[in-house]
């Protein structure tokens, strides 16, 4: 800005505490004004903070007759420690308290100026002579010129020392030193044993042993250890926990069952072809200590191992090496018949020229040997045809076992079929081990495309449990067992699991729109749409309040119960069927069905007959008339009497038309049974609605009113009462509101409030005192506001100014370090040009 247009007004004189408004013409000038007069207060005090202007005594007890000159002393040395421990400056480091040791610095004894003899740590810390190290260290040149200008100067006439006299000169000095030190030593340990003998014998005439009866008086005194004492010894001399072992991760499980899998599929193999174990087993070769196996390259070892066998040496090596070398002992065995040959007419020729008569004992026993040898031989190899033969026999078990044995390791199947076909012909438990194996080898922890192809088998898996459950005659025992491993790849692959489970069930409900929409009414889906709504509540939890899986499955349910018409006794099971479902989807949340209530209420209308009265609402699916009412009516006494509780299985959806009509009597009466147990599931379960009574009260009119309970079984009579006894044991939670006939009347108001109106829409509530309180409140935040304000600045310009010192004190000190290295370059140079100059002279 230009300081012409800068407009301020000056004060003659600069009072402390007045503040003026009409100083500043700009901004720029309120900011240099208070930095201005930051410096003229603020860093005044800053740089004087350790002066003072009076001398004063402050020694520690200087005028105090009561303390003695040696607490004196030491008060005075605390004082002194405790002043110069604390730190001026926090964020200097160099300020660090000189530490001492037998009145030395500690900074000056780390820099190892005192050479330590080497010769033994006891020793006194002495320097080595100076002839020892410039012999040493100086190359003993210096040593010899140093002699020989001293022997110079006081006798001229004698000859300088050799370097072996000097180097004698000085082993005989070192070794006399290191004599008296020794001696010294010595000397020092026999009088600390001297002091420490005339100690004991002190000690032991100040030491005062009390008599005996003291001692017993003092033994028997003794308190006894409390228990807590005792307790806390033991815990302290118990066994501590050692850390167990680590434990392994999934994937090195994995890979250690993977790897065992594959080993027993190896063996399996093994034993299916016929291969012997043993025999495929290496033995060890031998090989000499001395053996350097150097220049020698063979094509096999056909060194023996000696081994021993109960006692006796195992010709199994020989028997082999034999085995292999047959055909080179048949070849040397023709060129040995030859030598002989050849031999035995020399030695003849010899016999007749010398005229002595020999009876050829040595010929005809080697001929013996050879024979028995070839014996043997032709033995052996009778003996090996005849032990293959029986291997044969004794292997032919063993691979018709393996053949029939389940393999270890499968591949995850790429189709439909092939799954199929890996559990076909199979018993459950081997279908669970083929289904267990395949996770184990194809884990996702092994290789990459693992994944994927376990992801696969989920929908495949529900595909054949959807096959079981379409048969004539449903496998329900194996959809039990299979819902393990279906869990099982749940848990792995929840995406892919819940992705199968929806799609099945959005074609469930596509399927039951589409006949909807041509027929104009629905049926119920087959035994296995059913049993998937049952997997769906074992796989995924049915108490959250929206899940992609159960929520769409817990909708479809109640379009089955709202939208399928009741036409035959199997739509009556189905729908108690999916009744039961609801309850267990809801046991944990609670969540109200009305679809459920409505369902059960309908059943009871079928189990009526038709000209009845009725003080009850029938939703559809169900009708007040028609002609599938009376689905579940039993006139016949004779059935009536013979029923039996028993549960309804759901294989006799599929096999009702085979059944007589005693058992279709048996299977209605099973209904109703049902419903009444679902009934009273119900009241238990909405027990805590408020509306609880409004909603069963439908159901308990028709329960009291018109089911014939007279004409039903004692065992069905008693489920009935259990029933309507938990309906009507209910406590009436909820009063229906009602509108009150006469309008409530005004409580009474006394002294009205009358609130002062400054402005319109604003208000100036309380009293006198109520107001300057608030405007003292609001000064003292302006105020707070404005010092927490000027300390922050203050704050930041005494660091500004600390910084500046310390930036100057770093730039003295590299200018100090810059000249000590040019004046040490320059002295440097000068002692090199010196020492030129002395070479060349």
């Amino acid at each position: 800005s230009n300081p012409f247009e800068v407009k301020v007004n000056r004060q003659k004189f600069n009072i402390l505490g007045r503040k003026t408004k009409n100083d500043v013409g700009l901004p720029g000038v309120s900011r240099s004004k208070a930095i201005r007069k930051r410096t003229q207060t603020l860093l005044k005090e800053y740089k004087e903070r350790g002066k003072t202007n009076v001398f004063k005594d402050k020694r520690f007890g200087e005028y105090d007759t009561k303390i003695s000159p040696e607490e004196k002393m030491i008060r005075r040395f605390a004082l002194e420690r405790q002043q110069n421990y604390g730190k001026k400056n926090i964020y200097n480091l160099n300020e660090d308290e000189e530490l001492t040791h037998y009145g030395q610095s500690l900074a000056e004894i780390e820099k190892l100026n005192d050479i330590v003899d080497s010769d033994s740590d006891m020793e006194e810390k002495g320097t080595l002579s100076a002839e020892l190290t410039a012999a040493h260290f100086g190359g003993g040149g210096g040593l010899l010129r140093k002699k020989a200008s001293s022997g110079q100067q006081e006798e001229e006439e004698e000859k300088p020392k050799s370097r072996k006299e000097l180097i004698e000169e000085m082993i005989a000095k070192s070794k006399q030193e290191k004599q008296e030190r020794q001696n010294r030593r010595e000397s020092a340990l026999e009088l600390t044993e001297k002091l420490d003998n005339d100690w004991k014998e002190i000690h032991t005439l100040i030491a005062r042993k009390p008599p005996k009866s003291e001692r017993k008086d003092k033994e028997v005194e003794k308190p006894k250890p409390d228990e807590y004492d005792m307790i806390v010894r033991e815990l302290g001399f118990e066994m501590k926990a050692k850390p167990s072992e680590r434990m392994k991760t999934e994937e090195e499980l994995a890979k250690e069952e993977q790897a065992r899998l594959q080993k027993l599929e190896a063996d399996r193999l093994r034993r299916m072809r016929g291969i012997d174990e043993e025999a495929n087993k290496k033995k060890p070769s031998h090989v000499s200590a001395d053996d350097l196996a150097d220049g020698f390259i063979l094509d096999k070892d056909d060194r023996c191992l000696l081994s021993y066998k109960d006692g006796k040496i195992n010709l199994e090596n020989e028997d082999k090496e034999e085995k292999d070398n047959e055909e080179e002992e048949e070849e040397e065995d023709g060129k040995e018949d030859e030598s002989e040959e050849e031999s035995e007419e020399e030695s003849a020729n010899e016999d007749e020229e010398g005229g002595a008569a020999d009876s050829h004992s040595d010929l005809e026993s080697d001929l013996e040997s050879e024979e028995e040898a070839a014996g043997n031989k032709e033995q052996k190899k009778n003996k090996t045809n005849e032990n293959a033969s029986q291997n044969v026999e004794e292997l032919d078990p063993k691979m018709k076992a393996a053949t029939s044995e389940l393999p270890y390791t499968f591949a995850v199947p790429e189709s439909f079929e092939t799954f199929k076909s890996l559990l076909a012909g199979r018993t459950i438990e081997q279908q669970l081990t083929i289904l267990e194996r395949i996770q184990k080898c194809n884990h996702p922890s092994l290789a990459v495309g693992n994944k994927a192809k376990l992801e696969k088998l989920v929908g495949f898996l529900l595909e054949y449990i959807g096959e079981l459950a379409t048969l004539d005659s449903p496998e329900f025992r194996t959809i039990d067992k299979l819902v393990l491993p279906l869990y099982n790849l749940c848990q792995m692959f929840p995406e892919a699991a819940s992705d199968s489970i929806k799609f099945i069930l959005r074609d469930a409900a596509h399927d039951m729109e589409e006949v909807i929409e041509v027929k104009g009414r629905a049926t119920f889906p087959g035994l296995d749409t059913l049993i998937y709504l049952k997997i769906a509540s074992l796989l995924f939890p049915t108490s959250d309040f929206w899940h992609p899986v159960v929520t769409p499955a817990f909708i479809y349910m109640s379009q089955l119960l709202t939208k399928c018409r009741i036409t035959t006794l199997q739509d009556v099971i189905k729908g108690l069927f999916i009744c039961c479902l609801f309850l267990e989807y809801v046991s944990f949340s609670r969540r109200f069905v009305p679809e459920l209530i409505n369902f059960l209420l309908g059943v009871l209308h079928i189990s009526l007959p038709k000209n009845q009265a009725q003080g009850y609402t029938v939703v559809h699916p169900f009708t007040p008339v028609g002609k599938n009412l009376e689905l579940l009516l039993v006139s016949d006494k004779q059935d009536l009497e013979s029923w039996q509780k028993q549960h309804l299985p759901l294989s006799t959806v599929t096999g009702l038309k085979e059944t007589s009509r005693t058992e279709m009597n048996h299977i209605r009466l099973s209904c109703i049974a049902l419903c009444f147990d679902l009934i009273k599931k119900c009241a238990a379960l909405y027990e805590s609605l408020p509306s609880f009574h409004e909603i069963m009260h439908p159901i308990q009119i028709l329960l009291t009113q018109h089911v014939p309970v007279n004409e039903y079984p004692e065992k069905l009579q008693e489920l009935y009462h259990s029933a309507l006894k938990e309906l009507e044991t209910k406590e009436k939670r909820y009063t229906p509101l009602v509108c009150e006939k006469k309008k409530p009347v005004p409580l009474k108001q006394y002294t009205p409030k009358i609130v002062k109106v400054l402005e319109f829409g604003r208000k100036q509530a309380g009293s006198k005192k109520e107001q300057e309180r608030k405007q003292l409140i609001q000064r003292h935040k302006r105020e707070l506001k404005g010092a927490i304000r000027e300390i922050r600045k203050d704050n930041q310009f005494l660091a500004r100014t600390q910084l500046s010192e310390i930036m100057e004190r770093d730039s003295a000190r590299k200018r100090k370090v810059k000249e000590l290295l040019g004046s040490l370059a320059t002295q440097e140079g000068e002692w090199k040009a010196l020492k030129r100059k002395k070479g060349k002279t």
